[in-house]
């Protein structure tokens, strides 16, 4: 899929694409959000007893239901006990603090957020914007929970590299758990709502349109964010895959893959894993995802009438693709 020479040239071109502009539209930008994210690390590791504990989870009886599953009504005596030792753990207080030396006081993801949600509320005026927290559960819990009314940020997943532990996930996965990736998966997982799909279509191509509307919703809704961050490749990956955009097409056309039903062969194409070897050595896991995205931006700069709203709520996914025109050449 590559040599030193197609590496080097690939970089490059990257380098200038990804180059976003990142002027956003007055229109979008005067649009107010009152928005906050409150940090709850830090009142529950402020805990001295396991009656502060106990306090903690009846005052933050939201984030107690949807993120611990639990009636704050009703609290389990085992859970108590269980979060205040964490809170008395040594070791993860010096994870807690770390944590908080990486993303000090969050004040580029809390602009992201803003940026995010003032578009969602240019496109769809209805949109409320949900309860925001942070949280470190010492990696026992979810990294994220999204939902309407609350998002919860899991910032220990995310501190990356320096990290004194890190998620149990693969290499290949583990790439998308650093501070950049963060509010790009908040904004990924917000698109599902608005994304409407026809749930009997089984097949590849209508896949990866879904997925590639999820993508183009999150460039248009964060438009300073680089492609690698939004679908979670590397820099190497993202140059790699547009030098070969056409070979990885035509790979797909010609093992007539786009309307293959079957999820033991679509699989190798739209889930995880390292690498897709039947298109190359080098070729990243989700690779019919990142297609699909390429197709859902044709489609788009074929028909400039179409809006964000019209576009997600489109279930036709026959109709993006002959649209869309979508036929990349094949370099060599």
């Amino acid at each position: 899929m590559r040599n030193q020479l197609v590496v080097l040239l690939a970089l490059f071109f990257f380098v200038g694409c990804q180059k976003k502009s990142c002027e956003i539209d007055p229109k979008i930008a005067a649009i107010p959000v009152n928005l906050k994210i409150q940090r709850l690390e830090r009142a529950l590791y402020a805990s001295k007893s396991k009656e502060d504990v106990q306090h903690f989870l009846q005052t933050n009886r939201l984030f107690t239901q949807k993120y611990l599953q639990t009636d704050p009504n009703r609290l389990d005596v085992n859970l108590v006990t269980s979060l205040y030792g964490l809170v008395t753990n040594p070791a993860l207080a010096e994870f807690v603090a770390q944590t908080e030396r990486i993303f000090g006081n969050l004040a580029p993801q809390q602009q992201q957020l803003v940026t995010a949600f003032q578009h969602m509320k240019y496109y769809y005026p209805q949109t409320q914007v949900p309860t925001i927290q942070t949280y470190i559960s010492g990696l026992l819990g979810p990294d994220l929970i999204v939902s309407d009314s609350l998002i919860v940020l899991g910032l220990d997943y995310f501190v990356g590299k320096k990290g004194r532990y890190r998620p149990k996930q693969p290499n290949y996965i583990l790439q998308r758990y650093e501070p950049a990736n963060l509010i790009p998966t908040v904004v990924l997982q917000q698109s599902a709502k608005y994304n409407l799909t026809d749930v009997q279509d089984k097949r590849m191509m209508a896949q990866m349109i879904y997925y590639g509307k999820s993508y183009y919703f999150t460039e248009r809704v964060l438009p300073c964010t680089p492609d690698s961050l939004i679908i979670g490749f590397t820099d190497q990956q993202i140059a790699d895959v547009r030098y070969n955009e056409g070979k990885i097409w035509a790979h797909l056309v010609e093992k007539n893959l786009l309307f293959e039903t079957n999820h033991f062969r679509t699989g190798k194409y739209l889930e995880e894993r390292p690498t897709v070897p039947e298109i190359d050595e080098n070729c990243p896991g989700r690779i019919g995802r990142w297609v699909g995205w390429q197709i859902v931006r044709k489609y788009m700069e074929e028909n400039p009438e179409v809006t964000l709203p019209q576009l997600m709520a489109e279930k036709d996914a026959q109709k993006i693709f002959n649209s869309a025109h979508y036929k990349p050449k094949r370099r060599g």
